[in-house]
């Protein structure tokens, strides 16, 4: 049956789109390098119809799949898992830009549309597509979609699910749902937009996507300012939204241990206040203008001149070009690379209210430094929507492999307590994947539980997308 089906295969999307032997690593191996699996072949299609017979094909045989974009993912999501019995469908191939919408303020894409040429598209044509993220350099739209990725304009433009007008999909059956339109009023029963975004390739396959377009900003402005605490983070945010309303794009916090490691395996990288002692957080602030950058400017430094006066902002730059306010956003994006170069590091992508969040990390540091003496935090991210990327390092000289080994379950153990009890979730934006599949059966309730596992056999009985990623069955 395997050896029909893999011809079976190179007869839908043509041989050299089948790929069997060799080093397959790109797509058996997650992102971090942490889980490597085995594929029984890796296909990719090139069109929508290709996706379907794929499917319908392995449907027939029994086949599970797992859909890939750019196999950026987090949560060990989108490799295969070890048995060898597993495709993996890559949309990568599927990469066009099939229309842009002016009047209607959209852009319909193919799944394996990498986010950055989206990004440059958007703007060639005269538009903004938000969306913004570490890895856009290499993630697709499909992946961005299947994951409802956040990034650093969620404060302004919200996450995935809230750019979508809507979506094509192949569900585990073959068939196509064609539901592209761009309509922003649509109110015919259940949204399966909503549904497919943040599957996570479990519902159906996404292969293309119409998504929201802005206007372009006449000016968008960026501030690097030294906070003496994470409450008074939280005070210049709140001045920030007073102040500049709907032109607060960007707003992300980033602790001193977290600078510091750039600092150190980046030394050509300049990090604003690093060399201040005193200095325990920096927020990194966007504001986007409909006006000019006059008027841009103008707000800004009555923001920044309030927030000196209040005592919430210690030291401040703003960027005095565009080279400068990239600079800075680099050094903020360089934090992840960073602590790669480190070692091995425990990851949380959480969320919490973001009032809570200086009592949440106050109360977590102080649990994990007495577990642990000598733990190291890697503590930042989107403070402005309350998604921190709560990091824990191996104390100085430990070895990280080691750490891990003996201490990542009572460390996640610790760190997702204490996000339940601040009413938060242990993932913000990274998804479920098979990373964090028992903490999501340990933290949702039965209710909800059995909600999503009635919605994956309803629509896949026979599991046969992405199976044991995000919730199990049994």
């Amino acid at each position: 049956m395997t050896t029909a089906l893999i011809e079976q295969l190179r007869t839908v999307v043509g041989a050299p789109n089948v790929l069997t032997d060799g080093d397959l690593s790109a797509w058996e191996q997650d992102w971090r390098k942490r889980s490597r699996g085995k594929a029984l072949a890796v296909v990719r299609p090139g069109s929508t119809a290709e996706v379907a017979a794929v499917v319908q094909a392995c449907a027939a045989a029994g086949t599970p799949i797992v859909p890939q974009g750019g196999n950026t993912g987090l949560a060990v999501g989108s490799i295969p898992d070890e048995s060898g019995t597993q495709v993996v469908l890559s949309l990568q191939r599927m990469n066009a830009v099939r229309a842009v919408d002016a009047a209607n303020l959209t852009m319909t894409v193919e799944a394996g549309c990498v986010l950055q040429i989206l990004q440059e598209t958007a703007e060639k044509a005269g538009f903004l597509f938000p969306l913004s993220l570490a890895a856009e350099g290499s993630c697709t739209i499909g992946g961005n979609l299947a994951t409802n990725a956040g990034g650093t304009q969620v404060l302004r433009y919200g996450n995935a699910r809230d750019l979508c007008l809507g979506l094509e999909v192949v569900t585990p059956q073959g068939g196509i749902w064609q539901g592209t339109s761009g309509l922003r009023k649509d109110n015919t029963g259940y949204d399966l937009r909503d549904l497919l975004i943040g599957s996570e390739g479990t519902l159906g396959i996404i292969t293309a996507a119409t998504l929201k377009l802005y206007p372009l900003p006449a000016a968008r402005l960026t501030a690097w300012a030294a906070v003496p605490t994470l409450e008074q983070a939280v005070e210049l945010l709140g001045l920030a939204h007073q102040r500049l309303g709907p032109g607060l794009t960007g707003f992300e916090v980033m602790g001193r241990f977290a600078l510091s490691l750039v600092a150190k395996h980046f030394p050509a990288m300049r990090v604003p206040f690093i060399e201040d002692d005193g200095m325990p957080y920096c927020v990194l602030l966007e504001n986007s203008d409909s006006e000019s950058e006059d008027h841009a400017r103008a707000r800004f430094e009555a923001l920044l001149e309030t927030a000196f006066e209040s005592g919430c902002v210690s030291d401040a730059v703003v960027a005095e070009n565009l080279t400068q306010a990239h600079q800075l956003w680099h050094v903020r994006e360089s934090i992840p690379l960073a602590q790669a170069e480190e070692g091995l590091n425990i990851k949380h992508d959480i969320s919490i209210p973001v009032s809570r969040i200086p009592a949440f990390v106050a109360e977590t540091d102080a649990l994990l430094e007495r577990a642990m003496p000598g733990v190291r935090l890697v503590n930042f991210g989107h403070l402005g929507d309350g998604n921190l990327h709560y990091n824990v390092q191996a104390p100085a000289g430990a070895n990280n492999g080691d750490f891990l080994r003996d201490h990542e379950d009572r460390i996640n153990d610790l760190v997702y307590e204490a996000v339940r009890r601040f009413d938060g979730s242990f993932s913000a934006e990274h998804g479920v994947g098979s990373l964090k599949v028992e903490t999501l059966a340990a933290h949702k309730s039965p209710v909800a539980l059995e909600m999503m596992r009635a919605i994956k056999r309803g629509l896949d009985p026979q599991n046969l997308l992405n199976p044991g990623r995000v919730i199990r069955l049994s």
